[in-house]
């Protein structure tokens, strides 16, 4: 009993010990720092410098965290400071992994994190990625930057932990503490410090990986279900338009089961749902295995934008509204509702769409930068939304503000004869032309 506790306070005392370091401040960055800043100090680095400068100055543009919550964080530095990171001995790395125009994964954030860090590197120290990444990638790719630079020995020198986020971007009940966090290392003891380490702030507590490639993988999987199971639905939407069934009373009745999944047709992108998927059938191709039923899926809901767009078109013919140069208002422009993330929104592809038949599009989305939406998009966005100016309105996101504005206010946004298109079945049928 006696050595239960000394191992006990032993394992304690090197949590303690650990002088941590986020590299990444960006929507699971930011979160986790703030977390850990309520037990210990922390460094929150990122190299962009002005969203640093807007961090200490209280302001996140991603609109997660307001000034209070950021100048309450008084054991968390903000930094771009290279230098300032050498005062650590745990590093964090929550950088993005997104993918190229070709749609294969684009490691160079998290390898020019790595390498930051190896040249900072000392003997003990832990380096734990949470950035989504495919099966092995943590030690076939990153390891080997790591020993690199630092001239240190993977596993005798340093170690090194997987702990990929859960992070649910504009979900203020799910929150960084709530939700449960597989944890892994690189030997049995860096995977229970690992383990310990996120016990401290996790309140849902952490399920133990037996390795780092088993926890790359479940991260990785987790969104390409999701995926899967979101593009059977889209598939089913096409599929009961073209036999004029109304697919949300379908689901309804469907979900009268207790073991019918809930899922909801619609646009499919953001950093994960729209990205992970790539990065798993990337690995498939490099031991020559073709994922079929992975890729299908994709390719489906990549196209939902395209078959949004034509549906539209098409029911504005049949109302004998002119294409070229009608006026289309697009709301809703984040990947989600209720966050300001753009990354890789499903409505770009929509867009693009309508942008070819020379429609004349307005664009608005109060939860979005201006400035980011300019860059995204070439086009300025609307501050506020005018009557009867409108041949087509398509609600994109299911935004709350755009539920407080109810049926009649968007109704009487568009022209006497035009097309409603409620992507996301926020109002009653009758009340709209069209519904996935």
């Amino acid at each position: 009993m006696l050595i239960g506790i000394k191992n006990i306070i032993k394992m304690i005392n090197k949590i303690k010990d650990l002088k941590l370091a986020v590299i990444g401040l960006g929507y699971v960055g930011l979160p986790l720092a703030l977390e850990f800043s309520k037990k210990k100090a922390v460094i929150g680095f990122d190299i962009d410098k002005n969203r640093i400068n807007e961090l200490k100055s209280g302001l996140d543009k991603n609109l997660e965290f307001n000034k209070e919550e950021l100048q309450k964080a008084k054991q968390l530095h903000f930094t771009n400071n290279i230098e300032d990171l050498k005062l650590a001995n745990c590093f964090i790395v929550t950088v993005p992994t997104p993918i190229d125009k070709f749609k294969k994964p684009d490691l160079k954030p998290i390898f020019l994190a790595s390498e930051i860090i190896s040249k900072l590197l000392k003997k003990k120290d832990l380096i734990i990625y949470e950035s989504t990444v495919y099966p092995g990638c943590i030690e076939e790719e990153c390891v080997p930057i790591l020993e690199k630079f630092s001239n240190l020995s993977f596993n005798k020198d340093f170690f090194c932990g997987y702990s990929p986020e859960r992070v649910n971007p504009g979900d203020k009940q799910h929150t960084i503490s709530n939700i449960k966090k597989i944890t892994s290392g690189s030997t049995p003891e860096a995977t229970n410090l690992v383990d310990n380490l996120y016990k401290s702030i996790i309140r849902a507590g952490t399920h133990k990986a037996p390795s780092i490639k088993v926890a790359e993988a479940a991260k990785v999987i987790e969104n390409t279900q999701r995926d899967l199971n979101i593009a059977l639905i889209n598939e089913l939407s096409i599929l009961f338009n073209k036999l004029n069934i109304d697919t949300q009373a379908v689901l309804d009745a469907a979900e009268s089961k207790w073991n019918f999944l809930p899922f909801k047709p619609g646009l499919v992108g953001g950093h994960c749902i729209g990205v992970d998927p790539y990065y798993l059938t990337h690995k498939a191709e490099s031991i020559g295995y073709e994922a079929k039923i992975i890729l299908a899926g994709r390719e489906l809901n990549d196209k939902m934008g395209e078959y949004v767009a034509s549906q539209l078109v098409f029911a504005m013919k049949k109302k004998n509204i002119e294409i070229k140069n009608s006026r289309i208002l697009i709301m809703g422009l984040t990947f989600k509702e209720n966050c300001a993330d753009i990354r890789n929104s499903g409505v770009k592809i929509l867009f693009d769409s309508l942008k070819k038949l020379n429609c004349i599009i307005d664009l608005y989305d109060p939860w979005v930068n201006d400035d980011d939406i300019k860059r995204v998009y070439d086009i300025n966005p609307i501050q506020t939304l005018t009557k009867n100016t409108y041949d087509g309105l398509l609600i994109a996101v299911a935004h709350d503000e755009f539920k407080t504005l109810g049926e009649n206010t968007i109704k009487n946004l568009c022209k006497k004869i035009s097309v409603i298109y409620d992507l996301k079945n926020l109002f009653k049928s009758d009340k709209i032309d069209l519904r996935l």
